[in-house]
């Protein structure tokens, strides 16, 4: 499960390092507030369906739900990858933060743990996240100069489904 966490969000910590400076080379993203929107909107999308997504797993099973999730993360990521401007991306980096899976994985772990023990597995899953932040802080410059910010979006469409397999 940790590992899952860490695929989805080595995903999206891979554009916040570098998407202010890619960002501005699409066509409408000279204007700082959208590329702030692209950035937030995940976010704000992923408030509003951490609920909605928790209850959905609570009713039909945390497996379902997380894999739903993580499919329409990956349909978000290919609409963003494939986007010609600064509006699709932002339309994109919505239908990621409507994945929200957050509440199901954590769920799952607790349904998976004894009480001794969740704490750890809730720090491992903690961990992973820090690992994957700090990965990305080191590998976004670099990988986004040579595959580009839509081969970046690719990457987390691909990372979301290595996170369905496992």
């Amino acid at each position: 499960l940790a590992s899952i966490f860490a695929l989805r969000m080595l995903g999206l910590f891979l554009i916040l390092p570098v998407f202010a400076i890619y960002g501005r080379e699409l066509p409408g993203g000279q204007e700082a507030y959208l590329i702030g929107l692209a950035i937030s909107i995940y976010g704000l999308t992923q408030a509003m369906f951490q609920i909605p997504f928790g209850a959905a797993s609570d009713r039909f099973g945390r497996k379902p739900v997380i894999v739903a999730g993580l499919i329409v993360f990956a349909i978000g990521s290919v609409v963003a990858a494939l986007s010609t401007n600064i509006a699709g991306v932002i339309a994109g980096r919505a239908i990621q933060g409507a994945g929200a899976i957050s509440a199901a994985v954590s769920a799952f772990i607790a349904d998976s743990t004894r009480d001794e023990v969740r704490t750890k597995a809730m720090a491992m899953v903690g961990g992973s996240i820090g690992l994957t932040f700090a990965f990305s802080l080191i590998a976004a410059p670099p990988l986004t100069a040579w595959i580009g910010l839509s081969g970046l979006f690719w990457l987390t469409a691909v990372l979301a489904c290595l996170g369905i397999v496992v």
